[in-house]
């Protein structure tokens, strides 16, 4: 069995469009039919380029090759261009050749991924939503008005969640870090004031920051947060400067969590050497998908430290973390869309089953699912754009 081809879908996100703009899903087909699917998460290029890419390391680097050799491949993949070093682009690309190939592998062999990476621990996984406007809601209020996200938070609780993410200290800047405006303590304290208040004990808070802080800066943030005991404090320097996140842990009692943005196991165990994290954030189609996974769990453990797969994307990269959180003795709490519906389910031929807060992992072989072509034509992204991007305004660069 030999990788043929590979086809890149861009696939327009429709309205209200929450995981991103568009998904860039990638499909691997072999000499006796075999198809597998993986993702790319948020690749810092137009879709053009992106689908330019694929195809680039795949002629040179995929084509031929046996898709159960997934290890061999990944270094192989990790080592282009004499780099053998972190890189988001690589990394995006080869995580979604490594997910595609965990894709067919399962399918060949007539098992579910999770039984390939040693079975299940556990048989149904706890899932969390971050917080986003009702339909009736005015525009982006409930980023700004504390009683209304609580209001939002009461109503997912309602329906069975049992953790909630928000990020109300300010826009993610492409300049900083900074030290957080005494008007943006203020709305972040009263963010999880009124949000406790709200919940009581039926969900856990989960306070995100997306690396806009200093040390310093985040140090007093959480000084603020610390009274209503959030279950993490997410990211509160950039993700380039893993010392100064561990500054910040060694003066709260709240847990740092990171690693959407990391790629490379080498990362994600710097950051553990350093105290840095406890929790740990992969999302697998960046940080060198399941199979780089599962080794960061590993990692993780040896530590003492948790994983909650991070999920700003689309579902296959879902599917991909489920499967690792099924198999992983350290794992925490996986992201998820609100209740997996939508065009995220839409998307698939076989949606994510999400029921009273938590997922129901995939038992049929390979991810479990696949992209439905025929919707994923039908919504081609056109044009440029990227997928997530910092703002980049100069009226909102700190000082």
């Amino acid at each position: 069995m030999k990788f043929t081809d590979v086809e890149t879908f861009v696939v327009r996100n429709p309205p209200p469009g929450y995981g991103g703009k568009y998904f860039a899903f990638v499909k691997l087909s072999t000499d006796t039919g075999a198809t597998g699917w993986g993702e790319v998460y948020s690749p810092p290029f137009e879709p053009a380029t992106v689908s330019a890419i694929v195809a680039d390391l795949f002629d040179r680097h995929v084509k031929g090759t046996d898709p159960f050799r997934i290890e061999e491949r990944s270094r192989l993949l990790y080592g282009l261009g004499f780099t053998q070093r972190p890189d988001v682009t690589i990394g995006g690309v080869l995580s979604a050749f490594d997910m595609a190939s965990w894709d067919i592998v399962g399918k060949e062999t007539g098992r579910n991924v999770t039984d390939l990476l040693g079975g299940k621990v556990r048989d149904r996984v706890r899932s969390y939503t971050y917080l986003y406007p009702a339909d009736d809601d005015d525009g982006e209020a409930v980023y700004e008005d504390a009683v209304l996200a609580a209001e939002r938070a009461v109503a997912y609780v309602d329906a069975g969640h049992t953790a909630i993410k928000f990020d109300p200290a300010g826009p993610y800047r492409a300049v900083g870090p900074r030290q957080p405006s005494m008007n943006e303590l203020t709305r972040s304290e009263a963010f999880v004031r009124e949000i406790r208040k709200a919940v009581g004990n039926r969900a856990d808070l989960l306070f995100g920051t997306h690396g806009q802080f200093t040390p310093s800066g985040a140090i007093r943030l959480a000084q603020v947060l610390e009274p209503y005991a959030p279950l993490w404090f997410e990211e509160p320097c950039p993700p380039d400067i893993p010392e100064a996140m561990a500054e910040v842990a060694r003066h709260t009692s709240i847990p740092i969590a990171t690693g959407e943005r990391l790629t490379s196991v080498s990362e994600f165990t710097r950051l553990l050497t350093l105290g840095a994290a406890s929790i740990l954030q992969p999302n697998l189609s960046r940080a060198g998908g399941i199979t780089a996974g599962k080794k960061i769990a590993a990692v993780a453990e040896g530590f003492g430290a948790q994983v909650a797969p991070h999920l700003y994307c689309g579902p296959i990269t879902g599917a991909a973390n489920l499967a690792v959180a099924c198999t992983i003795p350290n794992f925490l709490v996986l992201e998820g869309i609100q209740e997996w519906g939508g065009f995220h389910a839409e998307i698939l031929t076989r949606p994510v089953q999400w029921e009273a807060g938590h997922v129901v992992p995939f038992t049929e072989p390979g991810l479990g699912t696949e992209v439905n072509e025929d919707v994923a034509r039908a919504n081609a992204w056109e044009g440029g754009g990227l997928h997530l991007a910092m703002t980049t305004d100069t009226a909102d660069w700190p000082g």
